[in-house]
């Protein structure tokens, strides 16, 4: 008797749709005139981890935040753009422009996104944009976007007390991280991983924990409010004290914050270390400054720098100049 054997070709598999290729999803320069203030959270827990295993997101973060310096900014317009091209598939808009510190949290409760949109980029690849400016949004459900397509601007709409835009990207409507899609839960990925990144997003994205976000000058005191809103009015030759002060974001416990004001030939007029940092603080106002002496503010240029020491080491400084 023989026996007839039959081969059979195991089905293939069909491949995972690959991730689309995402590109800078805001118009502003990380660094220079925007800064990432949260990554994911990846922590499954109670905790919270970003893909670095820093502390530069809070627990159950679904997304980036990229953030403006100000109001003033936010005010000027900074549109938001497709991250990758695909179709938009929802919208939302119509809700104000508030921050939820003066609204309360009820007035956005199931709205948290605020004002934003969602675009469908096959494969179950989807990402959201959110807190975008009231009647801002220029494109339409079904509309077909390529990566780089305005979609809007910046607002302050939703649960948010400060300009900027939350980016979730999602696979099959879980979230995934565009830092480290693949990355197992509450694992960390190396410097100069990918991610979903284009090469030109990549390059303007890279990890930095802790930024100094305003710094600029005053002629009297200074508040955050005062800060946030971006309308501080510079020193005059004849204003009564000359105040320098800087924002910085995503502090960790134990980073020191310097600052040093100088006048006309370096001359140093007042300088500050702070006692490090108790813990995580999102933001924190530092300021220094100097009355003006009896003959009046010399003519010449006048400086500011500010640092974030960590371990001992500047892992953040920026300056600023102006002259009387």
């Amino acid at each position: 008797m023989r026996l007839l054997v039959l081969l059979i070709a195991p089905a293939t598999l069909a491949a995972a749709p690959a991730p689309p290729t995402l590109d800078l999803p805001i118009a502003c320069a990380p660094g220079r005139s925007c800064e990432v203030q949260h990554y994911v959270d990846r922590d499954p827990g109670p905790g919270a981890k970003d893909y670095r295993c820093g502390a530069q997101t809070y627990d159950a973060h679904n997304g980036l935040d990229i953030r403006l310096p100000d109001m003033a900014a936010q005010r000027r317009g900074v549109a938001v753009l497709a991250a990758a091209a695909g179709r938009v598939a929802r919208i939302r808009d119509g809700l104000p422009d508030i921050s939820v510190r003066a609204a309360g949290a009820a007035s956005v409760e199931r709205q948290e996104c605020g004002n934003g949109l969602v675009i469908a980029h096959g494969g179950g690849w989807e990402t959201q944009y959110c807190h975008m400016a009231k009647d801002s949004l220029t494109v339409a459900v079904g509309q077909q976007v390529k990566a780089g397509t305005p979609l809007g601007r910046v607002g302050l709409s939703g649960n948010t007390e400060y300009p900027h835009l939350h980016m979730t990207v999602r696979r099959d409507g879980r979230v995934a991280d565009p830092f480290a899609p693949d990355l197992a839960a509450g694992a960390c990925t190396p410097p100069g991983a990918a991610g979903m990144w284009s090469a030109a997003a990549r390059a303007v994205l890279p990890y930095r924990p802790g930024a100094i976000l305003n710094l600029g000058f005053s002629g009297g005191p200074v508040t955050m409010a005062q800060v946030e809103e971006g309308q501080l009015a510079p020193p005059t030759g004849g204003s009564p004290y000359l105040i320098a002060y800087g924002r910085a974001i995503a502090l960790m416990a134990g980073d020191v914050i310097e600052m040093r004001l100088t006048g006309p030939g370096g001359v140093v007029l007042a300088e500050a270390r702070q006692p490090p940092m108790a813990k995580w603080r999102a933001q924190h106002l530092t300021y220094i400054g100097k009355k003006r002496p009896p003959a009046g503010w010399p003519t010449g240029a006048y400086g500011a720098e500010v640092r974030i020491l960590r371990g001992g080491k500047a892992v953040a400084s920026r300056s600023a100049a102006f002259q009387f």
